[in-house]
């Protein structure tokens, strides 16, 4: 099968890459710049057909999926910068590319959201992805949607950042930390479940919660983190309220002086706040998935770091 994927060169989009190639699958992956060094050493590894555009500019799609059968939809953003708002990338990017598979003739559409999108949501993320939804739901397409948890694994901005920053500092701070629930699921899990859907068929007009088996607390989630490394260091809980501020400083001050996104905004502190639990027992049975316990999976990429 010959499969259009965007997102390829995040996080997710690596690994799904991956278990494409492993699969035997063809990949043509959407990238910015198909010339950059990130794609040729994609293209060395994968043998993956780069294509230049943009899900934001319907234009550059325009025969960007010809010749292909799939299509695997990972493009998304955490926190908005100048015209790369949640609206631009999660919806009208998503309504580029169905309209590009429903022109190109392609039937088979996967997507990825996330757990916690729902109608009415508080945060503007999940408002976002609500309507993305309801884009798949309603193109005609053989879709299939998924709704991650909290993806770890090598190279995540999650559970390595805070690892990250246990090098050096003493201290490390959690926004709230003991009451909202996480069930943090792997990445090579989440992938798996992408590669097998793509030829499952009870798979089609579903959505399905990727979630590990064990439930934390975000400072639970840290504890482990620190225990499988070995490190102790002092967890401070910082109050809703302190970090809503830091987070409105950071909004102004990014986008400003550095051009970047903000590492904290106020959206995702509405996040924090809710519960990101789900049932994975529907992706257990049509597709296979065997959640791998957190601590063990942490502990077999993680445990060669040297405690300090």
């Amino acid at each position: 099968m010959k499969v259009f994927l965007t997102g390829g060169t995040g996080f997710v989009g690596r690994e799904i890459l991956h278990q494409l190639h492993t699969a035997n699958h063809n990949i043509r992956l959407l990238a910015r710049n198909p010339g950059s060094a990130a794609l040729r050493e994609l293209r060395a590894r994968y043998n993956v057909e780069p294509v230049a555009g943009d899900v934001t500019d319907a234009q550059s799609l325009s025969g960007a999926l010809t010749g292909c059968d799939a299509v695997i939809h990972l493009v998304g953003i955490i926190s908005e910068v100048g015209n790369q708002t949640f609206e631009n990338i999660h919806v009208r990017g998503t309504e580029n590319v169905v309209r590009a598979a429903q022109t190109t003739g392609i039937r088979r559409y996967l997507h990825m959201s996330a757990l916690g999108t729902q109608l009415n949501a508080r945060a503007r993320y999940h408002q976002s992805k609500w309507a993305a939804e309801q884009l798949v739901c309603n193109s005609g397409l053989d879709w299939t949607i998924f709704r991650p948890s909290i993806i770890y694994g090598p190279g995540d901005q999650f559970v390595n950042m805070y690892l990250d920053m246990a090098r050096f500092s003493p201290v490390l701070p959690v926004i709230g930390g003991h009451k909202t629930k996480f069930q943090p699921v792997a990445v090579q899990d989440v992938a798996t479940c992408f590669v097998k859907a793509l030829t499952e068929p009870r798979a089609i007009g579903r959505t399905f919660d990727l979630c590990g088996p064990d439930t934390f607390t975000l400072e639970e989630i840290l504890r482990t983190a620190l225990a499988v490394t070995g490190r102790r260091r002092l967890i401070v809980r910082i109050p809703y309220a302190l970090a809503r501020m830091q987070a409105a400083l950071f909004e102004f001050i990014y986008p400003r002086m550095f051009g970047k996104a903000p590492p904290l905004n106020r959206d995702q502190l509405l996040m924090l706040q809710q519960d990101n639990v789900g049932n994975p027992q529907d992706a257990i049975e049509i597709l296979g998935l065997k959640p791998r316990r957190f601590a063990e999976e942490l502990t077999a990429y993680l445990s060669s770091a040297k405690p300090c």
